[in-house]
């Protein structure tokens, strides 16, 4: 009887061995995801961006992984263009009927990145934090001088009246100007109404600090901007308080690795180098190969 006895332990103890780890199920978890940079639409070489498909990636991965059961954003970024801004948010908004979002703002997350954090559960500034800088800018740079210092001389042909009126060769009329005044006026209120939702605020209350000032994280707290003053250990104890979880393991998302799209923009960049062209060369370009006007959720410093 005692060897049958031995001789079952040892067989359970086999298959268990046997069993991938993979199959076992792992405690609970909270996904600490990083969002550092400007937010655009697509990665560039210059610095780290937060393009609506990254977010999207790294949110369906820890809403489709059984196991975490809160997510915390590492936000650290002055914002973006305003279309982009508004993707992540509904990324967000989506991933939040399923599992908890809380945000831990890093040294900045000003603009658009306040914009892309309002939708969370809970919000968690560091005191020192710049956050706020609520408001859009739009900007069309006018190269007509520089283009008649160069030689250089465009002739127009337009259908439209309006067609040429973001093409920086000339300067806008009165009337153009209120047009492009009226659309950033659209934008402003939009980002408004995202605040005032998010944050149970009046409308009235966020226009009133909507002057596109910063503020820091103890100050953002007193007016309402944020939920809790710490780092992100706060945010992931407040995510696993959400999520009705004790001791979770946490989980760090890495940043993914540059896409090709952004490695053949530095062999550009390395090649302009290597043509004699100097920094200040390469973001005249850069200026001028832009697509205007791109109205953004941005802080500049």
């Amino acid at each position: 009887m005692k060897k049958v006895i031995i001789i079952g332990l040892a067989m359970l103890l086999l298959v268990v061995m046997l069993i991938p780890t993979s199959c076992i199920p792992a405690g609970d978890k909270i996904a600490v995801i990083p969002l550092s940079g400007t937010i655009a639409t697509q990665s560039s070489f210059f610095g780290s961006v937060i393009t609506p498909e990254l977010v999207k990636e790294q949110l369906d991965r820890a809403e489709k992984d059984v196991v975490v059961k809160a997510i915390v954003l590492r936000v650290e970024s002055p914002g973006g263009v305003v279309a982009p801004c508004q993707e992540i948010l509904e990324e967000i908004e989506k991933v939040k009927q399923i599992k908890p979002i809380v945000v831990s703002m890093g040294s900045m997350a000003a603009s658009g990145g306040y914009y892309i954090s309002c939708e969370a559960d809970k919000i968690v500034a560091l005191s020192g934090t710049l956050t706020g800088s609520i408001g859009v800018i739009s900007q069309i740079p006018n190269v007509e001088g520089l283009y008649e210092k160069l030689g250089i001389k465009m002739q127009t042909f337009k259908g439209g009246k309006y067609k040429d009126m973001y093409s920086g060769m000339r300067e806008l009329t009165p009337e153009e100007k209120e047009i492009m005044q009226q659309l950033t006026d659209e934008y402003y209120e939009q980002f408004i109404e995202v605040v005032a939702e998010g944050r149970e605020l009046s409308k009235e209350k966020v226009r009133s600090l909507a002057t596109g000032q910063l503020y820091s994280g103890t100050e953002a707290k007193e007016l309402g901007l944020v939920d809790e003053l710490g780092g992100l250990d706060t945010a992931i104890d407040l995510a696993a308080e959400l999520a009705g979880i004790e001791a979770p393991e946490v989980e760090y998302y890495q940043q993914p690795k540059p896409s090709l799209r952004s490695l053949l923009g530095l062999a550009d960049a390395i090649q302009m180098r290597l043509l004699g062209l100097s920094g200040e060369d390469i973001v005249l370009l850069q200026t001028l190969s832009h697509t205007y006007p791109t109205p953004q959720y941005l802080y500049q410093s």
